[in-house]
């Protein structure tokens, strides 16, 4: 019976590179191993400061399709697959947005979150078949890869490209070649790996990093934040129903007592209680404030004469 040799690709990537600051750590003890992990791990943001000015764009291409009734789109395969949907998980309960605002597209489906399936990353087409399914002309589609050249995520963005969205991606391998119709490209250069090409190490940590700031600026941008503060989250165990309170206390300066007899008129909602300590308005009034300026805090108390500090 003959057998068919499964391709091989050899990867041209900083990641793939051997550490010559790590090359005896298997001969450290417990405490030098993870010093020379932290190590490695203190250069990550440095490489992600380089590439924010490219990020500022992605944000402004998700605020754009977020506000024309658009989605944001991740797309990955292994670790970058999983972050993301941690990600776009994460941001209904901490910012209350509705949940098909981020959408985690992972080579492999749900399986592949537990377990690696094969070659599932190495499917351009299924990547293709599954953006034109669902993306629309607006969207924005954000592909994440380590190598910069994951056929799943790039067959993803090709096929959104074509459909009429704006594509972004951001990858570990700044020497990768641009896809074609790539409307921006984050290229972190984290280096060498402490385990060369285990990219869930420094290139993982800095798809993580740059997520939780593209998702978050992107959140604040939409005016889910009030200052620094998390008005739009939910409340949704007791924990999270006393910070609701602490929040209040810091926006307004007025006691738990009030915050807490303001958050029950308004049916726990924070933000309609937050319009209406700092407002005077009764919560009608400032459930119809935020209507209006699509639950913006700020232009709500704008809107009612209001100068927020």
């Amino acid at each position: 019976m003959m057998t068919v040799p499964r391709q091989v690709v050899h990867v041209d990537s900083p990641t793939e590179q051997r550490n010559p600051r790590t090359t005896g750590i298997d001969q450290m003890s417990t405490a030098g191993i993870l010093a020379a992990i932290n190590a490695e791990d203190r250069r990550v943001p440095e490489a992600v400061q380089a590439v924010l000015p490219q990020l500022a764009t992605a944000v402004d291409y998700a605020v754009d399709a977020l506000r024309s009734g658009r989605r944001v789109h991740y797309v990955g395969a292994g670790t970058s697959g999983r972050l993301a949907t941690l990600d776009a998980a994460e941001l209904v309960p901490t910012f209350n947005v509705p949940p098909d605002w981020f959408v985690a597209h992972h080579a492999g489906g749900e399986k592949a979150l537990k377990q690696a399936v094969e070659n599932a990353e190495d499917d351009a087409k299924a990547g293709a078949a599954e953006m034109t399914s669902c993306v629309v002309p607006g969207d924005l589609v954000l592909g994440l890869t380590a190598s910069g050249r994951t056929p799943y995520v790039l067959g993803s963005l090709q096929a959104a490209s074509r459909r009429g969205a704006r594509t972004a991606l951001v990858s570990g391998n700044p020497a990768a070649v641009t896809p074609p119709g790539l409307d921006v490209l984050i290229a972190v250069d984290t280096g060498p790996e402490a385990i060369a090409g285990s990219t869930r190490m420094k290139a993982g940590t800095a798809q993580k990093i740059i997520l939780t700031a593209f998702s978050s600026a992107t959140m604040i941008r939409m005016g889910r934040t009030y200052s620094n503060l998390m008005v739009s989250m939910r409340a949704t165990n007791a924990k999270l129903r006393g910070r609701t309170v602490r929040i209040l206390v810091e926006a307004t300066g007025m006691s738990p007592h009030e915050c807490s007899q303001a958050l029950t008129e308004a049916d726990g909602d924070l933000k309609v209680a937050l319009v209406h300590l700092l407002s005077g308005v009764d919560t009608s009034g400032a459930t119809d404030a935020l209507a209006r300026t699509d639950g913006h805090v700020r232009n709500a108390l704008a809107s009612l004469h209001v100068r927020a500090s």
